[in-house]
């Protein structure tokens, strides 16, 4: 069973399918390496697909101390499976959770990144919904510890999720054994650490200027807390793309696979053929009509 070591030790379960440009894959917090089978499947006919296991799922290693678990780390996490598979750079693939890892890892190791997907990500960002979504954060960190099938259960049934059930009983099925299936200490000290701690995109701004690498924003239209952080990063990052698929929720990639890996596909060709252009400034202007 393949494991890496991170910067601060701890060991990181992986796999790769394929071989070509490399894509590495960084999951949400509801999911794991498993849940990008449907793009590793499909893409891994052209590239070198990467997924792992953030740390606290198994079978990665679980730290029982809540230090270990921190926005940095995940996206310093990104940086040691590179290094750990002598990968000088990578097409960055994250979903919420690991699409808040991604964003990160754009501005903060530039080049290490040949493109960025950020998909899902925006929960928490809104500057009104700061404190709610930490006393939530907390209170799903509760209920994972006093019964994860239950707790697994009703996070899976969470309004930008109904979508995925409604179209894909069987897939959703899938997902929510997954999701139960998880650590209870990894789980809820990656709420406590990553999530409840993490800073809002909204004060990343001008960070956000700075990414260098052609980037892709996706989210469903449905996912009611992704949308305006979707569009604050249209704005903010020069080399970005954005994509609202339609009758969506949040995992995106589980509940339409096959028009989320058209996206990916498409991107991928523009970025390796050099064509993936940066925005023409013109168009930030602030006038309806024109001059």
């Amino acid at each position: 069973m393949p494991h890496l070591r991170t910067d601060d030790g701890i060991r990181l379960y992986y796999e790769q399918t394929g071989a070509g440009t490399p894509i590495v894959f960084v999951h949400e917090f509801a999911g794991d390496y498993r849940s990008w089978e449907p793009q590793v499947r499909a893409l891994s006919r052209t590239h070198r697909c990467i997924t792992y296991n953030a740390r606290g799922y198994p079978p990665s290693e679980v730290p029982k101390e809540v230090a270990h678990y921190s926005q940095d780390r995940a996206r310093d996490d990104i940086r040691a499976v590179l290094d750990a598979l002598n990968i000088d750079k990578a097409h960055i693939v994250g979903l919420s959770m690991g699409g808040f890892a991604t964003l990160h890892f754009g501005f903060t190791y530039p080049a290490r990144a040949r493109s960025l997907v950020i998909a899902g990500a925006g929960y928490g960002a809104a500057p009104d919904k700061r404190e709610q979504f930490a006393s939530e954060a907390e209170a799903a960190a509760s209920k994972f510890e006093a019964g994860m099938a239950q707790a697994a259960a009703g996070y899976a049934l969470g309004p930008t999720r109904v979508q995925f059930q409604n179209k894909d009983p069987r897939g959703w099925k899938e997902f929510a054994d997954q999701l139960a299936e998880h650590s209870v200490v990894g789980s809820a000290n990656t709420l406590r650490g990553v999530q409840k701690r993490r800073p809002s995109l909204f004060d990343l701004a001008e960070k956000m200027k700075t990414i260098t690498a052609p980037t892709l924003i996706m989210t469903g239209d449905e996912d009611w807390p992704c949308l305006e952080p979707g569009l604050l990063m249209k704005r903010n990052i020069p080399t970005a793309g954005l994509v609202v698929m339609p009758n969506c929720g949040h995992a995106i990639n589980l509940e339409e696979p096959a028009a989320f890996n058209a996206h990916l596909a498409d991107f991928f060709h523009a970025v390796d053929a050099g064509a993936w252009r940066n925005r023409d400034p013109r168009a930030m202007r602030d006038t309806i009509l024109g001059r």
